[in-house]
């Protein structure tokens, strides 16, 4: 897989913000694959073939599997640790290890499509 061509993922329990994001980011030409919860989107970055997105984009509050700990899964699987993590929360939350900047909803596009740009090619 080039580096282009490796996809967005977005995890998030609410559809319709997982909708705008990728119809937001499949405009500018990026390919995205969703992820309602933590664990989901885990079983994508495990299964075989694994998949390997250039950047996750992040809820924090999420249930079955929380933001904050898939991060934490993240962080103890070396082919998984360095993959860049960026919040997109409501929450006051402050950044913590295992993220890369934090992304307040409502997000204005321009701010999403500047860091997914820093990490990822469409």
């Amino acid at each position: 897989m080039s580096p282009a061509s490796h996809p967005v993922l977005v995890v998030d329990d609410d559809p319709d913000i997982r909708e705008a994001v990728q119809d937001i980011l499949s405009f500018e030409g990026y390919t995205v694959v969703q992820a309602d919860n933590g664990r989901e989107a885990l079983e994508l970055l495990s299964q075989q073939p694994p998949l390997r997105p250039c950047i996750i984009l992040l809820d924090l509050m999420m249930p079955v599997m929380d933001g904050e700990e898939l991060v934490g899964h993240l962080r103890k699987q070396p082919e998984l640790a360095a993959l860049p993590v960026i919040l997109v929360t409501a929450s006051g939350r402050a950044l913590f290890e295992g993220v890369r900047t934090i992304i307040k909803k409502p997000f204005e596009m321009d701010e999403l499509l500047a860091a997914v740009a820093a990490h990822c090619r469409p």
